[in-house]
């Protein structure tokens, strides 16, 4: 398997990232050991709500915490990504979409519906290679096209490179969504470490930035932008300060963005999810903790990717939201926002 690499000086490499990542989490681990005399929640007993003639899984789920950033691959219930009930009827034929963090999570779940729906798939990731790996199987078993791409959606430069990758492997660029983003809770503000916030900023929002800006001189009229927000964008969260904030500026930015760009004909929106079952809790939450994730839901249960992942062809698409654009769509789990 051949990975393509970005040309980036070693303080900014994939490698390094994830050491600094990891030391945040390290930290965070050290915090929360400390804290043994709580006992914590134990997993909801009311029954979680399905929707569909499909079950999805819900607490108490697997006792597990993984290393940053997370592998997809090594979580005990595998997230699920292939909505195989979803039959694809063309409506990205002949598009080319770029995804960053499209290796795993809910990244993975929009690059295999993309490709079902027609579009050749490029995919930006940090260093997952097993996890974008499988990614690529996948989209190129829905019979498209596939592009592994690693590196920091931090850096400038790496971005640009991404996006002139895309188009010389693809011939253009349709569709840009920015997914990739860091998480770590911290329990007080006195907690949040100013290396953390910067993280969290720098790859959350500083990232969309450097996407958009680089994608944006080979957008053409009916290309759009879709953006990961969150629930905790909308309604904030005691534990995740720095992350709330972030996802409260990249609903901000993306209508802006919206306005600056709709005279040129390309579109800009966002997904604001709750909670989902990806690697990026896990790798977060502690073990015992992440059996209740997403009970306290009105659904009383996590969403899986693939119940997100159609919302993201909805809004890619031209044939669905060709008069959509700077909304923050809420896919939460809860009734509201």
């Amino acid at each position: 398997m051949t990975h393509i690499p970005s040309g980036a000086p070693a303080e900014h490499s994939s490698d390094a990232v994830v050491d600094t990542q990891r030391n945040i989490q390290r930290q965070q681990d050290d915090k929360d050991r400390e804290k043994s005399d709580q006992s914590g929640d134990g997993p909801g007993e009311e029954q979680p709500v399905q929707t569909s003639k499909i079950d999805q899984p819900a607490p108490p789920l697997p006792a597990q915490h993984l290393q940053k950033p997370g592998l997809e691959a090594d979580m005990q219930l595998p997230p699920r990504f292939m909505a195989g009930a979803y039959k694809g009827s063309g409506k990205l034929e002949g598009l080319t979409a770029l995804v960053t963090g499209g290796d795993s999570g809910i990244g993975r779940a929009v690059a295999v519906l993309f490709a079902r729906e027609g579009a050749d798939v490029a995919i930006f990731y940090l260093n997952e290679h097993v996890d974008a790996e499988k990614t690529q199987r996948c989209v190129e078993a829905e019979g498209r096209r596939c592009l592994l791409v690693s590196g920091d959606v931090k850096d400038a430069a790496q971005c640009h490179e991404v996006v002139e990758k895309t188009v010389a492997r693809f011939g253009k660029l349709d569709i840009l969504v920015n997914n990739a983003a860091f998480q770590a809770h911290a329990d007080s503000l006195e907690d949040l470490t100013e290396e953390r916030f910067d993280e969290t900023l720098r790859t959350n929002v500083y990232g969309y930035f450097h996407m958009a800006k680089a994608a944006l001189p080979h957008l053409q009229r009916g290309a759009c932008i879709i953006n990961t927000g969150s629930v905790t964008g909308l309604e904030g969260s005691a534990k995740l300060l720095d992350y709330s904030a972030t996802k409260g500026a990249i609903h901000a930015f993306t209508k802006s963005l919206a306005s600056s760009l709709i005279d040129k004909g390309i579109r800009v929106n966002a997904v604001a999810p709750g909670p989902v079952w990806t690697p990026l809790n896990p790798s977060d939450k502690d073990a015992e903790s992440i059996q209740t994730f997403g009970a306290a839901t009105d659904m009383k249960r996590p969403a899986q990717p693939e119940e997100l992942s159609p919302a993201y062809v909805f809004l890619a698409s031209p044939v669905c939201a060709s008069y959509i654009t700077g909304i923050v769509l809420p896919i939460t789990g809860s009734v509201g926002p």
